[in-house]
């Protein structure tokens, strides 16, 4: 079945309730790789479940009640081999909870055909709400790259602008290593789709092996932004833009280069890569 933009636009993603529990919170802390040094005192808040102080790491947001893999579903007519996370926007309203009930609403805001034989972009938001308070915890919205799909028609909606990193060398960076084997933990997350974990769904995409999950490696980021601009006091971040530029190999080296003002990029160490560009954290201003 083809893509048919107008279909798409109107398709029934349902409400997702999540029941979050201190494990799962540290799970995802975990899976984009908080933890890794023994020594770092500060990163045990978001994995030591049992710790006073625990508390949800704020990207966690992205994965709440994700709705799942759906674009590979056969009858939205995605070429699901061929799909990738383009664009990330987190607008945080509160911080997460560690435990207890959210709902995730996801809906599709916009497509805009590339062209045939250049892909498609598909814009969509989810509403992160807690239900008990009746309120809007965060939104993310993100952007699509449907690389096998275009040519299937353009329709009115959101084209973001990508924020410009200054024209300068960055303030500082910091270097973090992924595993080999985490992508498979990261899809405990709730985003199962084949191609980070099936070698042979792999290359029918183009890729020599399955790769990190996009939102994977910009939790590896995220890690290093908390803790150089905002010394782990999550509630001092509020909004986030990024984009996906290359995949991740895992087992490869993430490393973050950041600017004072929040912008910030980072690139696989090892293949001297660029993997997230045009990227910006806003701040509030630091708490005493």
């Amino acid at each position: 079945m083809p893509l048919d933009p107008e279909r798409l636009l109107r398709y029934p993603i349902p409400d997702v309730r999540h029941h979050l529990d201190r494990h799962s919170t540290a799970l995802y802390a975990l899976s984009v790789g908080l933890g890794i040094d023994p020594l770092d005192r500060q990163s045990l808040d978001f994995v030591d479940f049992n710790r006073p102080g625990f508390q949800a790491l704020p990207l966690m947001a992205v994965v709440a009640a994700y709705p799942g893999f759906w674009l590979g579903k056969p009858d939205t007519g995605v070429d699901a081999t061929r799909l990738v996370l383009g664009e990330q926007r987190v607008e945080w309203h509160r911080q997460l909870p560690t435990e207890g009930e959210v709902i995730g609403r996801t809906r599709v805001t916009g497509i805009v055909d590339k062209g045939p034989g250049k892909g498609a972009l598909l814009y969509s938001d989810k509403e992160l709400i807690d239900p008990v308070r009746d309120e809007l915890i965060a939104v993310t919205s993100s952007t699509t790259f449907l690389r096998g799909d275009g040519g299937c028609g353009t329709l009115s909606g959101p084209v973001p602008t990508a924020h410009v990193l200054p024209e300068r060398e960055p303030d500082r960076s910091v270097d973090l290593a992924t595993r080999p084997e985490q992508a498979l933990y990261y899809r405990l997350n709730g985003d199962d789709n084949p191609l980070h974990a099936d070698p042979d769904f792999a290359l029918k995409g183009g890729f020599q092996r399955p790769i990190l999950h996009g939102l994977c490696t910009l939790g590896v980021a995220f890690h290093a932004l908390l803790s150089e601009l905002a010394s782990y006091q999550s509630a001092r971040i509020r909004s986030l833009t990024v984009r996906f530029s290359a995949p991740v190999f895992p087992g490869e080296t993430i490393r973050t280069e950041m600017w004072n003002d929040g912008s910030f990029r980072a690139r696989a160490v090892e293949r001297d890569v660029v993997v997230l560009s045009n990227g910006h954290v806003g701040l509030a201003s630091q708490s005493h």
